[in-house]
């Protein structure tokens, strides 16, 4: 027993005095300093326009933003032939309001004639056949087995 305890120290020994390389190096440590950046104020104008006659889709919006202050204006054409125009701003102060009109097109929109109700036969009844009673096959015992 002793003889395995002082092999067992001398291989402890051995892989402690074998040196394994470095990998990589140790991180240099370097002060902790806050970077602290700057935002610009933010600053767009934006917009863009649909006009599809085939579809029917009409619409645009423009928008604009200096700093905290957002101003725009969309339009659409509504499903009853109404221009929809939406004039909108937003600020830190107010928050954000819009002023919503609504002006007609002076296009009258067609509407649909009603569909005509057609009365059906009444469905008949459906009828199914009894199922067969089919005799188990007689098989050799064998193969119950």
């Amino acid at each position: 027993m002793f003889a395995l305890l002082s092999l067992f120290i001398l291989g402890v020994g051995a892989a402690a005095a074998i040196e394994l390389p470095l990998y990589h190096q140790p991180a240099l440590i370097k002060p902790l300093l806050k970077a602290v950046e700057v935002e610009a104020p933010a600053h767009y104008d934006f917009s863009y326009s649909v006009h599809d006659e085939h579809t029917g889709d009409i619409k645009s919006q423009t928008e604009s933003r200096k700093g905290d202050q957002v101003q725009g204006q969309y339009t659409l054409i509504d499903a009853d032939g109404y221009l929809r125009t939406v004039d909108y701003t937003s600020d830190a102060h107010n928050g954000f309001n819009a002023v919503v009109r609504r002006d007609p097109l002076g296009q009258k929109v067609i509407k649909a004639a009603p569909i005509a109700k057609i009365l059906a036969p009444a469905p008949l009844p459906l009828a199914y056949a009894a199922p067969k009673l089919v005799a188990p096959a007689k098989l050799p015992l064998s193969l119950y087995h």
